[in-house]
């Protein structure tokens, strides 16, 4: 080893030390955790092995709160990555006139904190009182329990964090929306293509870097976004119909006190993003298109 190599190390080094202490470590005193039975009371921890993963994936709460997890995923994909899609391209390349208004009003929300959120969104849907409840008045219908009712809390929750993120997820598509060369654009419309074709054959192509950034942390922060409006709101309810697979790792630990199993959720929640990461790395990553 020479000195330039030498060096190298030392400097990469104190890396090397925060990740170990700050991430790995935590991460292996974790998985040590999933083996045993205790409720952070007791002085002594019970060994169970890989009971608590057996118990987990034999419950249908872990198949209720996946699917929950994969149709919030659905929901946060739409508020906050289709539709800031399309608005910014809306911006970028269609709206002629009050741009810098548009844009801070949308963005706006986003410097609210979620927990302002979920109060003023807990007015907005009150089903005796709300704007919302005013509104489906008029056309004659009748407010459903926005917080109380299977699939309605999972779509509920979803506005409120798509409300918070839309403005932050939009501003970094408009970013990538307007670097894209004006005169390719320019050069199909005198060709008369449509804005349709437009945004297929050049926007998209030429934005799906960012596009994917977006797309990754609507999935991998959203769901832990979720976590506040869900422990504010709802605490999982009804019957565990709005919990996540990052809610139940709280609940577990600081609810029911199963520390053991609330671990052995969190290494399941782990290898589940490690796969999606993974997906991400060999199937969308080929279909991105990067400049250099």
């Amino acid at each position: 080893m020479n000195r330039l190599s030498g060096k190298g190390y030392a400097f990469f080094l104190p890396s090397v030390l925060i990740f170990f202490v700050f991430y790995y470590w935590p991460l292996l005193v974790n998985l040590g955790l999933s083996f045993f039975s205790w409720n952070m009371v007791s002085a002594k921890a019970k060994f169970v092995g890989i009971s608590n993963y057996i118990a987990i994936i034999q419950s249908p709460e872990f198949y209720q709160v996946v699917g929950n997890t994969i149709l919030f995923i659905v929901f946060l994909l739409v508020f906050n990555f289709i539709l800031p899609y399309f608005y910014s391209y809306m911006m970028a390349h269609m709206l002629k006139y009050g741009k810098t208004i548009y844009r801070s009003l949308l963005f706006l929300p986003s410097l609210l904190s979620l927990a302002v959120a979920s109060i003023i969104f807990l007015w907005i849907y009150n089903p005796m009182a709300g704007p919302v409840n005013e509104i489906v008045k008029m056309v004659g219908g009748t407010s459903p329990r926005w917080f109380k009712e299977p699939y309605i809390v999972l779509f509920s929750i979803s506005s409120i964090i798509g409300w918070k993120v839309f403005g932050y997820n939009m501003i970094l598509l408009l970013a990538a929306m307007v670097s894209v060369p004006r005169e390719i654009i320019e050069a199909a419309r005198l060709e008369n293509a449509s804005d349709w074709i437009i945004f297929k054959k050049i926007i998209l192509p030429q934005t799906s870097s960012s596009a994917m950034y977006v797309f990754v942390i609507t999935v991998v922060f959203g769901l832990q976004y979720v976590m506040v409006p869900v422990n504010m709101l709802t605490q999982g309810g009804p019957d565990q119909g709005s919990a996540n697979l990052v809610y139940v790792i709280y609940q577990y630990a600081f609810v029911f006190y199963q520390t053991g199993k609330s671990a052995a959720y969190a290494m399941i929640t782990m290898m589940l993003f490690t796969l999606f990461l993974g997906w991400r790395s060999r199937v969308a990553d080929k279909k991105v298109y990067y400049e250099n």
